[in-house]
Order: C-alpha cells, then sequence, then structure tokens
C-alpha cells in the first residue's frame, strides 16, 4: 500500500518456577519485549521539562539508530535493508524502565539516553504526542501502539506497569504463558498485524514463548502517507537500475518535476520529500558512484544530516526514483550486546525495576519491518520484539536520478525524529 509502514519487537521474559536455586542464579527468567514505536515512561510525568527533553531525547535516538545501522548491516552491504529505529528505541525504552545499577548504565549508554529516567519517559510522552499530530492530517494515516503481556499471577511492581500505562498509554493484558503460551503468541500477533495493517503478521515466531515466559512488552507502529506532490503513474515507465557497477535490473522508475528541498554534496545528492500536510518526509541520499553507498553510510551522523537539511535549496527537481517494496526481520540481541548492552542478556542482568528481583533477563529482540514507496506515497510498518505552480527557470532544473542503490530515512520534519530508515539496493527484490 502506498506510504505505509510497520515495525514490531517483542522479548520474553522467562520465570525458572521448576529450577534448583542454583539453576536459577545461573539461568534466571527470560523478558521479552515487543516494540513498534512505542516506550515505558516512568510514573511521574515532569510536564514542565519534558518538551525541553525533546531535543535531546531525539538527537540520542537518531545517534542510537545510525549505530544500529551500522550493526544491522555488516554482512548486508548488498542487500534491501529497512528498520523502524523509533520503534527499537520505544521498546528498549520501555524495558530501560525496569533496570537497574550496571544493567541500566549499559542501556544508557548504547541507546544514547542521556536524561534521567523519569525525564527520559516524559520526553518519550511528549515526543508521542507530537507525532500524533501528524496524524490529523489528511492523506497521512501513523500509528503508534504499545501494549504488554504479563503472566497472570506474577507481582510485576505496580510502579513499573504504572509507567508503561501513563506515559506509554500501554494497556497491560493478563494470559498464562505456562498452560497457553501458543495461544498468547497468537493474540499477541494478531494485535500487531491489527496495528500494522496486517503488514506484519508474525513477529513473535513459533517456539518463542513457554511457560518460561513472564512478560512480553510490544510496540507497532504503521505509517502510509501520500505524497504532497504524487507521480502521475503515467509516467513511470521500465529503466535500467545498476544494483552494481556489473550488474542491472530492470526497474519501474517514476518520474516528477517539482520544487524539493534538494542538495548537491559533491560525492552524493540529497532530496527531501514531503508526505501530505508537511509533517512528514522521505529524505534520500543518493551517491554519485553506482557502488557508493557503503563511503556514504560511514558519513551518517544526526549532526551531519541536520546541516546537510539546513542547507539544501529548493529548486525544482526532476526527479527519477524506483517503486520499492521491503520486507526485513532482525534478531538485535547480538547487535545490541556489541553495542555495550551485555549485562542485559545473561544472568548478570538486573531487572530488579519490572519486580523486584533480579530473575529477569532479555532473551531476544526480535524486529520485523515493511516499506512500500509508489506513486501515491509510502507505506510502512514495523514492530520490534524484545524475548515516520511552476516558475520558468533561466538554467534546467538538477536532475535526481536514483538509478543504482541509494539510503533513505522517513521522518517527522518537526523533531527530526527518523522513524524509518534503510537502502535500496534491488529495488526489484
Amino acid at each position: 500500500m502506498p506510504g505505509e509502514e510497520e515495525h514490531f519487537a517483542y522479548r520474553p521474559v522467562m520465570d525458572p518456577i521448576n529450577l534448583t536455586t542454583n539453576m536459577k542464579n545461573a539461568f534466571k527468567s527470560l523478558f521479552n519485549v515487543l516494540v513498534t514505536t512505542g516506550a515505558l515512561i516512568m510514573a511521574l510525568p515532569i510536564k514542565a521539562e519534558s518538551t525541553n527533553n525533546v531535543p535531546k531525547l531525539v538527537q540520542g535516538n537518531n545517534t542510537f539508530a545510525f549505530d544500529l545501522y551500522s550493526r544491522v548491516n555488516a554482512g548486508k552491504e548488498n542487500e534491501n535493508l529497512c528498520f523502524s529505529p523509533y520503534s527499537i528505541s520505544t521498546c528498549l525504552a520501555m524495558t530501560y524502565a525496569g533496570a537497574r545499577g550496571e544493567t541500566e548504565l549499559q542501556m544508557a549508554k548504547a541507546l544514547h539516553f542521556t536524561t534521567n529516567q523519569a525525564q527520559l519517559h516524559a520526553g518519550f510522552a511528549t515526543l508521542q504526542k507530537q507525532l500524533n499530530e501528524a496524524e490529523k492530517q489528511q492523506g497521512i494515516k501513523l500509528n503508534v501502539a504499545n501494549a504488554l503481556w504479563a503472566q497472570q499471577g506474577h507481582p510485576f511492581l505496580p510502579a513499573f506497569l504504572q509507567i508503561a500505562q501513563q506515559n506509554y498509554d500501554a494497556r497491560v493484558n493478563q494470559v498464562d504463558f505456562r498452560t497457553q503460551s501458543e495461544s498468547a503468541r497468537k493474540e499477541i500477533n494478531d494485535w500487531v498485524s491489527k496495528k500494522t495493517n496486517g503488514k506484519i503478521e508474525e513477529i513473535i515466531p513459533s517456539g518463542a514463548l513457554d511457560a518460561m515466559t513472564k512478560l512480553v512488552l510490544v510496540n507497532a507502529i504503521y505509517f502510509k502517507g501520500q505524497w504532497a506532490t504524487q507521480f502521475n503513474k503515467s509516467r513511470t515507465a521500465p529503466a535500467d537500475f545498476s544494483i552494481s557497477s556489473s550488474q542491472k535490473v530492470q526497474a519501474q522508475l517514476m518520474n516528477l518535476k517539482s520544487r524539493f528541498k534538494f542538495a548537491d554534496r559533491g560525492n552524493f545528492q540529497l532530496l527531501e520529500m514531503p508526505y501530505k500536510g508537511n509533517e512528514l518526509s522521505m529524505v534520500v541520499l543518493l551517491p554519485k558512484e553506482v557502488e557508493g553507498t557503503q563511503k556514504l553510510e560511514s558519513m551518517l551522523h544526526p549532526k551531519e544530516l541536520s546541516d546537510w537539511l539546513s542547507q539544501a535549496a529548493s529548486p525544482e527537481v526532476n526527479v527519477f526514483l524506483p517503486k520499492f517494496k521491503i520486507n526485513a526481520g532482525f534478531e538485535l540481541g547480538q547487535p545490541l550486546a556489541a553495542m555495550g548492552m551485555t549485562d542485559a542478556f545473561t544472568a548478570k542482568a538486573d531487572f530488579s525495576g519490572m519486580d523486584g528481583t533480579r530473575d529477569l533477563f532479555i532473551s531476544s529482540v526480535i524486529h520485523k519491518a515493511f516499506v512500500e514507496v509508489n506513486e501515491e506515497g509510502t507505506e510502512a510498518a514495523a514492530a520490534t520484539g524484545i524475548t515516520m505552480s511552476r516558475t520558468a527557470a533561466v538554467h534546467a532544473p538538477p536532475t535526481f536520478r536514483a538509478d543504482h542503490p541509494f539510503l533513505f530515512l522517513i521522518r517527522d520534519m518537526k523533531s527530526g525524529s527518523i522513524l524509518f530508515m534503510g537502502r535500496v539496493t534491488d529495488p526489484t527484490k
């Protein structure tokens, strides 16, 4: 579908009810979190400070986005790629609400959380309210939802659940993982499918939940947006797309001329195409060289991106952009551990802010994302589970011809928050 994106993440928490004391200390329980653009927030909202904290939060989230991009990209440099950093940050922020001690410190460093817990969660709440404003624009659908599935009877701390409910609007659902784990899995997957308009159908795979599971935190994000200036389908035509210097495929290349924010940075071009309402946009970064994405990726940083956009002009641009659709999935445990979140995935984990014990650790963090771009706009979805009249010109308008691999970001123009990002290497796949 045009202009739609989904994202989902989940993480299971497990309870070693049948283990001996020694085994309990050695293995602890597993904790699953499912996320797609939402965040856990501390129970104490700091309304006066939260707005001021949003720039810091966005800066940190975007820095995390580029860090994570380099990790999930490793070994996949020649593949299509997409994920929702906002969804992942939100899911992990909810988990972070229960982290204590060294686990909390490691997560803060890896996720680039620079404020205290209360300010962080209040910032996420304020940012979500800002994103909700985009939903009011005609031609835009942006849905972010959070939910928790907890083992019935397990003594989760009221303060932890209150943070999720009051700040992330995350409903707490009681289920019995011990005897009905498959039923719980279906319920969670159905919820995610509904929230992502059917684009993410199975965030939690078979066998991921069992009697040891104690908690699944879920965040789902769905975006469908129409271009402010739409492509005319009659101008879409097959054309060569070079996936490497020696290989080409036939792609459907869309074309239009209009005024867009544009910059020629020497070794790459930047184009920003807004969606209706001018609240959200897609930024396309196109290297001059066919095989130039890796060099461009090494330059990605929030400050550089902000500078590139602020220095761009708005001329009439002759745009050629391929239609594309990307489905991607990741297990993020290893990348996150490599970024410094080591204790969270081991028996050293301290999530005592969730239930008052140190018997929980993250078993897995699963993320799935979907992005489709066509003449009408963009459709995207993601979920993360822890187990965004012509005037005559004297000179010819610049041409932005994306007929070789490029990078893209979908972002909230007001806050600068990156909702989705990825790379198109082969639009025919």
